[in-house]
């Protein structure tokens, strides 16, 4: 394959921009946005940095090569002849999905299936089952006669930093909190307050960001089972990255009036190493006052109709919510994650802006920012 090559970030549609931004701050070369996703160009230690570090991402998928192919004998005659060893290891059981699009070759069960049987029979890795949980994923992208081909050099999706184990109803993915604090303009400097933090995901990504903590420090990879793999490299790469950590002058708050999710992000937040960083406490919105010290980021995902029941129960927690806001956080900046415009506006808070939808657990929902809250 070429060096470099492209290497392709998913991301949630619509949060492209958020991670293309967060890859060129940590020096990936030329972020290009795509629909679902930023490519960059790089070699595999940059696969391997990519993994580690982004915190918006979804996976990291390697490009690994692509040819023309018009018809499935040609598919599997071209399949046979891709230098599959460049990447892929003999030991290592392989499986291959498929997609096609405006292409004479419209069958992806097919086109999987043969270069699944070209990969088995000329490299010697034995294919995977359907339920086969640690095999490597092949990709190929069928579209305008060009297959182009991926490996999916994460494994488990990015999300699993391996620390948030215990959750409670309607948990936010770690990337995509990621991705609204960065859109909040978070950057690791200042207080983080989550009035109704759940199992506390805003406040240990805020602590972890702030700590220069690495979002994949803790967990494996698919990259390490690929026959580019060096481990002395690796080790030296995550060496490099832990040299970076720091002491953080702010602090990250969280609050919930649920006792059960209180003892889960204290739980999760102590996995991480970051309990000394957070605090949390068991109370309700009402008895919400900032803490002491500068101003900062009051960022929250309250209970919105289509996630927690009937929404017209839901306002008049939305209208504490602002009020309490409005009343005792003046200068402080608040995001605020919903499904519904009408309970965003209930807050009685003027958004400066409204993000696009994004998909969380099957409903959209759209992040409500303001600017500074003035004095009343």
């Amino acid at each position: 394959m070429e060096h470099p090559f492209e290497i392709f970030l998913t991301v949630p549609p619509g949060m492209e921009q958020v991670l293309a931004d967060e890859a060129q701050v940590l020096g990936f070369a030329s972020p290009v946005i795509a629909p679902g996703g930023v490519a960059v160009r790089g070699d595999w230690p940059d696969v391997w940095r990519a993994n580690l570090e982004l915190r918006g991402a979804g996976r990291v998928l390697a490009r690994i090569g692509a040819f023309r192919a018009f018809h499935l004998a040609q598919l599997d005659k071209r399949a046979r002849r891709f230098p599959w060893a460049e990447a892929l290891r003999t030991d290592q059981p392989v499986r291959v999905e498929a997609s096609c699009s405006g292409s004479r070759i419209y069958h992806a069960g097919a086109a999987a299936q043969r270069i699944a049987r070209a990969i088995s029979e000329e490299l010697g890795a034995p294919p995977a089952g359907d339920t086969a949980q640690d095999a490597i994923r092949v990709m190929a992208r069928i579209e305008d006669d060009l297959c182009t081909l991926s490996v999916d050099t994460s494994g488990d999706l990015l999300h699993k930093r391996g620390f948030k184990e215990a959750v409670v109803k309607a948990p936010m993915r770690e990337t995509l909190a990621a991705l609204f604090l960065r859109q909040c303009g978070y950057r690791g400097d200042e207080p983080v307050v989550d009035p109704m933090c759940g199992s506390g995901t805003f406040v240990l990504e805020a602590a972890e960001i702030a700590a220069g903590l690495a979002p994949g420090r803790a967990r494996g990879f698919a990259f390490e089972r690929l026959a580019s793999f060096d481990a002395v490299a690796w080790e030296m790469l995550r060496a490099a990255r832990r040299d970076r950590q720091r002491t953080p002058d702010a602090r990250f708050y969280g609050f919930d009036r649920d006792r059960t999710a209180i003892a889960a992000s204290r739980a999760n937040a102590e996995r991480a190493g970051i309990d000394d960083l957070t605090a949390f406490a068991e109370q309700p919105v009402s008895a919400l006052v900032p803490p002491v010290g500068p101003p900062g980021l009051v960022i929250v995902n309250p209970p919105y109709g289509g996630r927690i029941g009937n929404k017209k129960l839901l306002y008049a927690l939305y209208g504490t919510l602002g009020a309490v806001l409005r009343s005792r956080f003046v200068g402080w900046r608040v995001g605020i994650v919903t499904s519904e415009a009408g309970l965003a506006r209930a807050t009685g808070l003027t958004f400066a802006e409204i993000g696009p939808p994004i998909d969380h657990g099957g409903i959209k929902v759209r992040l409500f920012r303001t600017g500074l809250l003035p004095q009343n």
